[in-house]
């Protein structure tokens, strides 16, 4: 558990140079004898040639690869990986929707942007025949609500929303997100929330009492003004600035996902991690293959790669994540599978929901808000 493991949405520069500089070199791959999957009339044929079949190029979170990985895939497969990374869900959106993703064979969407890519056309459907561990799976993930049957998509890792907070400065800690309004005062300019619309209404939501993925008009105005009383206390909207800052003192609280929490802590034993009481995320990031992939069969067989077991549960020790895969969390040690915070309990889990996609009026809703929020 390396204290140099990188947050959960951290966008560095030099990463992505090495990694979309990293090109392993290919040994004669094959498919396997594996057919080309089948797909909906309305779906594009592809035209791979034998540089398409032998390249895959992924578009990810900057932590979900390392070289390691890569290179065992690499051996299994000879298959060359090339890793772009990307630091939201929007601008991963943007890029595919001006055409500046048709390179990419895999891609790395979380729950709610899994159902707008769908409703944009811009994934294709899973030929489950070609996917081995789905079995695997724990039950929670092999139907989930935002992609049915999992359809479009495939479980990668999956955490909460919390607090993360200074336990030697704080003399009561806190336990729900009302906490930041009642001791404002004591956290004045040495807060910071999520720079994320969904999370950070979704957190003013669940404080006043209504649901994460709340569309109604007047609880979404109650919650933007419940926000607006609480920014003269937040030092800024960052979703991992937060990370040196906390470390060096020089704030007391931040709004993070759990295993970042976990990444700090390692660092200073007084930085704690809570699920508020109210309630809080239940974030899943996923794998979808996109409408234009050019090498659809390489996709599947890091799919595949992925949920080899040994796999996943080498990565994990590695980059400190949780697994929706029940074959991979057995084969963990034994101090990450008690960990709180990267597998809460089921009382946690059960005041926890799942961020949905909202339809285009309601995000465009949403995005009014957050923009008059972060104006005023």
């Amino acid at each position: 558990m390396s204290s140099a493991t990188p947050t959960r949405r951290q966008f560095l520069k030099q990463s992505a140079a090495a990694l979309s500089g990293l090109a392993l070199s290919s040994c004669g791959w094959t498919l396997g004898g594996q057919p080309s999957p089948e797909i909906d009339e309305d779906t594009p044929t592809l035209a791979v040639d034998s540089t398409a079949a032998n390249e895959l190029f992924i578009y990810t979170w900057a932590d979900y690869t390392d070289g390691d990985l890569l290179r065992s895939f690499t051996e299994q497969t000879g298959i060359r990986v090339i890793v772009d990374i990307y630091d939201s869900n929007e601008a991963m959106l943007a890029k595919m929707q001006a055409g500046g993703g048709s390179s990419y064979s895999i891609i790395y969407p979380s729950d709610y942007m899994v159902g707008r890519m769908v409703e944009l056309q811009l994934l294709r459907p899973l030929e489950r025949s070609q996917i081995q561990g789905l079995d695997n799976l724990f039950e929670k993930f092999q139907d989930p609500e935002y992609d049915r049957g999992n359809r479009y998509s495939v479980p990668f890792t999956w955490g909460t929303t919390g607090l993360i907070y200074n336990s030697a400065k704080l003399s009561t800690p806190p336990d729900d997100w009302e906490y930041l309004w009642t001791h404002q005062r004591d956290l004045s300019r040495r807060l910071t929330l999520m720079n994320d619309v969904r999370e950070v209404l979704g957190a003013g939501l669940r404080s006043l009492g209504y649901s994460y993925n709340s569309t109604d008009p007047a609880q979404l105005h109650a919650a933007y003004e419940h926000l607006v009383n609480l920014k003269p206390a937040i030092a800024n909207f960052t979703t991992d600035g937060w990370r040196d800052l906390i470390l060096a003192g020089d704030l007391e609280m931040a709004m993070g996902f759990s295993f970042d929490a976990l990444s700090v802590s390692d660092e200073n034993p007084d930085l704690e991690y809570v699920v508020p009481m109210s309630g809080s995320s239940l974030w899943t990031d996923t794998m979808v293959i996109p409408r234009n992939a050019p090498n659809v069969q390489g996709a599947y067989a890091w799919i595949n790669f992925m949920f080899q077991p040994q796999v996943t549960a080498d990565l994990i020790e590695r980059l400190y994540f949780a697994t929706p895969n029940r074959a991979a969390y057995n084969l963990l040690s034994q101090e990450l599978r008690e960990n709180p915070t990267l597998f809460p309990s089921e009382s946690v889990l059960e005041r926890c929901q799942g961020i949905l996609p909202l339809g285009t009026d309601k995000e465009k809703e949403y995005a009014r808000y957050w923009i008059r929020l972060k104006s005023v």
